[in-house]
């Protein structure tokens, strides 16, 4: 598995436009509601096993959380799964806000 820092994805996403990665946020409902990576992908972390088949395992996949513990978490669940282009965002949604949008809710 590797990681991404907020600041890196930022600058990879900015570059890369339609060649950037899925946003796989596994956030439940209202964190998703309260802020997102816009673009991102919402399946909570319950969910990824049974609607693991919208996944494309062809495509780098970053996974996103709150800090970055059950995105890490998902990320092996996806490699175990055969998934072999998995990053899990460092420090998660919050890093983002801290780090990148600074406009962005906190919770």
């Amino acid at each position: 598995m590797q990681h991404i820092t907020a600041p890196e994805l930022a600058a990879r996403l900015a570059a890369e436009g339609d060649d950037a990665p899925l946003l796989l946020d596994v956030r439940e409902n209202w964190e998703f509601a309260t802020c997102q990576i816009p673009g991102s992908v919402q399946i909570p972390m319950a969910l990824v096993p049974i609607r693991i088949s919208e996944l494309d395992d062809d495509r780098e996949i970053v996974c996103i959380c709150h800090h970055g513990a059950r995105s890490m978490q998902v990320a092996a669940f996806l490699e175990r799964n055969g998934f072999t282009d998995v990053t899990n965002l460092t420090g998660g949604i919050h890093a983002w806000a801290v780090q990148v949008d600074g406009a962005m809710p906190k919770y």
